[in-house]
């Protein structure tokens, strides 16, 4: 098993990468927790049952741990599984081996252990399950989930007076009750970028640095339904980031901010009452970056050499 603090798979150990979607609506974030449901609660689950006869159940590592609320489409983790637990993944499909249309038997086909991980925790989850793995394979050699990531991008969804109200959105996409001015967003936006000290805009974590390089931040309204899209990336992200980011643009389209001033709160360091940090539910992760194969191993090396929560 791996050490979930290092990241570091033990000998005789296959690594497996999972890309994995949900919807957070129903969930108390992303960790585990004794007494809530959440989401790495309940894939733990399905691997307890999935791997009850072969040893301990295994542990996931991801990439970022989201807040309760919070959606995925692009989530990534890792599990290591030992030899045995890989074995058990492989064998024939479900239905093989069936008598064919004129009455020659099919020969069983072989299913890949690390491919077949998703489709086995899908069927113990069900089809209405609110989180489904999208994939599963063998990991490069060096790849951490948590530690070999070099940026993570989410978008938050806003309806303001301007969008279609659509019911069918109301978990991921928080209604506003006025028109924004998307020009002014976007240019406050446009100011935030760049390598800065964010402790104006996160909730403090002891020991946890707050400077974070902000690579990607811009405004789009959907041409179909009206709604203000944001597009939010970063080497990684600290406690409310995003949501603390979109409030203070959100404040400026509403007119109550200049497009200046989250740049000068930003630079005061200094986390006040001028804006409002957005709900947990317009945000989601929709995608995770990593390096070329071989440079992995260093990523995550570096990474974990700072010591600090990625999340």
């Amino acid at each position: 098993m791996a050490d979930e603090a290092e990241g570091h798979p033990s000998k005789g150990s296959f690594r497996i990468r999972l890309q994995i979607a949900y919807d957070g609506t129903d969930f108390s974030g992303w960790a585990r927790q004794a007494e809530q449901r959440t989401v790495q609660g309940a894939l733990e689950s399905s691997l307890s049952v999935l791997m009850s006869r072969h040893g301990p159940a295994p542990r996931l590592v991801v990439a970022g741990r989201t807040d309760a609320g919070v959606h995925a489409t692009g989530q990534v983790a890792h599990v290591d599984l030992t030899e045995e637990q890989l074995r058990s993944l492989t064998g024939p499909r479900r239905g093989a081996g069936h008598t064919a249309k004129h009455g020659r038997r099919k020969r069983p086909q072989e299913v890949d252990g690390p491919a077949s991980l998703a489709r086995r925790l899908n069927g113990i989850a069900g089809l209405d399950s609110d989180v489904v793995v999208l994939s599963s394979s063998l990991a490069p050699e060096g790849f951490d989930a948590r530690f070999s990531p070099v940026w993570r991008r989410y978008e938050y969804r806003v309806g303001d007076l301007g969008a279609l109200r659509n019911p069918l959105e109301r978990h991921r996409t928080v209604w506003f009750p006025a028109e924004l001015d998307i020009d002014a967003m976007n240019t406050a936006a446009d100011e935030l970028r760049g390598l800065h000290d964010w402790a104006a805009y996160c909730k403090p974590r002891d020991g946890a640095t707050t400077v974070r390089t902000l690579q990607e931040f811009s405004w789009v309204r959907d041409q179909m339904t009206g709604v203000l899209i944001a597009t939010v990336t970063a080497d990684a992200f600290c406690h409310s980031m995003v949501r603390s980011l979109v409030g203070a643009c959100v404040s400026v389209g509403q007119g109550t901010l200049s497009a200046e001033r989250p740049g000068q709160i930003r630079d005061e360091r200094l986390r006040g009452s001028e804006f409002k940090v957005m709900p947990a539910k317009g945000l989601t992760l929709v995608e995770v970056g990593y390096p070329p194969d071989e440079e992995l191993a260093a990523r995550a090396e570096q990474t974990r050499a700072r010591r600090e929560p990625l999340d």
